[in-house]
């Protein structure tokens, strides 16, 4: 019997696994395209920017050689009709380019002014934790909040402490009042091994850390499961070197990663791709 339920056990942690990595593959897969096609947006703004500086340039070289035109032939009269078609057509070119660029600056204003909430709001309730233990920073159009694995658990366990706890309720606070957030809770470790009867390598230890934060989240602090994203990322993501004492201490943290809903943001920036006047 004793050894059904250890089979049973193995086989739950996984399928945990298994679902895990599939969920976060395809966020990781969605969060990239958004992030490409931010880039590809980016790159056309800057055109569409040094595009619309030419217009300007053309029109006011229009405007000065119509103004020539009056000055020598003493009246509106000498102003072709070429002349006026040209200068209507540039006027309504740039009209259309600024539009275009207004719409694909404000997504980028509008997921950066999003995430400084954010942070300003976790920062507010968590700035008087030692910056050893807790981090909280932005990177590509992500908030990440990196927690220390001696804040969370102890050593090889995969319990979280009364300590993490408090600090998990804060953050459960600030992302429960922003529905518009959807994040993942990742498990790293050192490369020091692992094995025992109930933790197999870095691996499960990685998978089965970021499950506890997600149930204490869930289960304790009442957020939503269907926001979250449990995965193990083992010790393939160093933030430091493995050589030394410091730097392994550094790497066995809890990384909680939060950013908008990437549908929202990719069907602003879509949008703006579309409008002929970017092409």
């Amino acid at each position: 019997m004793k050894k059904i339920f250890l089979l049973g056990a193995l086989g739950a942690i996984f399928l945990t696994s298994c679902v895990s990595s599939k969920k976060y593959a395809e966020l990781e897969a969605k969060q990239k395209e958004t992030e490409d096609l931010l880039n590809s947006a980016t790159v056309k703004l800057n055109t569409c920017l040094s595009e619309k500086e030419s217009l300007k340039d053309q029109n006011a070289m229009l405007k000065s050689s119509n103004q020539d035109l009056i000055n020598n032939m003493g009246n509106l009269t000498t102003l072709t009709a070429k002349g006026a078609d040209n200068l209507e057509k540039s006027l309504e070119s740039l009209r259309e380019k600024d539009l275009t660029i207004r719409k694909l600056q404000n997504a980028v204003t509008r997921r950066d002014s999003v995430n400084l909430a954010l942070v300003q709001s976790l920062k507010g309730v968590l700035g008087n934790l030692d910056d050893e233990d807790i981090n909280i920073s932005v990177e590509k159009g992500v908030v990440y909040v990196n927690i220390s694995d001696k804040l969370l658990f102890s050593s090889g366990s995969t319990t979280v402490t009364s300590k993490a706890k408090a600090v998990l309720g804060k953050v459960a606070t600030v992302v429960k009042n922003k529905p518009d957030f959807e994040f993942m809770v990742e498990g790293h470790t050192d490369t020091v091994p692992i094995k025992t009867a109930a933790i197999k390598d870095n691996w499960d230890l990685s998978v089965l850390r970021a499950t506890a934060v997600v149930r204490i989240l869930q289960n304790e602090f009442g957020v939503s499961p269907a926001r979250m994203t449990a995965s193990g990322r083992g010790e393939y993501i160093p933030v430091a070197s493995n050589d030394t004492t410091e730097g392994k201490s550094k790497n066995r943290r809890t990384r909680i990663v939060v950013l908008p809903k990437l549908d929202q943001f990719y069907s602003m920036i879509e949008e703006g791709m579309k409008d002929p006047a970017i092409n």
